[in-house]
């Protein structure tokens, strides 16, 4: 099942679209959402070869 990177215009993102992850680009809507359930906010950098993607993805 999709997340919602599904809709991302960047093809790094869009690798990440089926990741169980409730990955949000970043923006407002991230940093609101992350202060009104008050949780830290995880940011990529775009690492590609992440050893966590990875595992995740398998």
């Amino acid at each position: 099942m999709p997340n919602r990177l599904a809709a991302a215009q960047s093809p790094y993102l869009q690798q990440h679209a089926d990741n169980p992850v409730d990955w949000w680009e970043w923006g407002a809507e991230a940093f609101a959402e992350a202060k009104r359930l008050d949780r830290p906010i995880l940011l990529s950098v775009g690492y590609a070869a992440c050893h966590w993607c990875h595992e995740v993805a398998a």
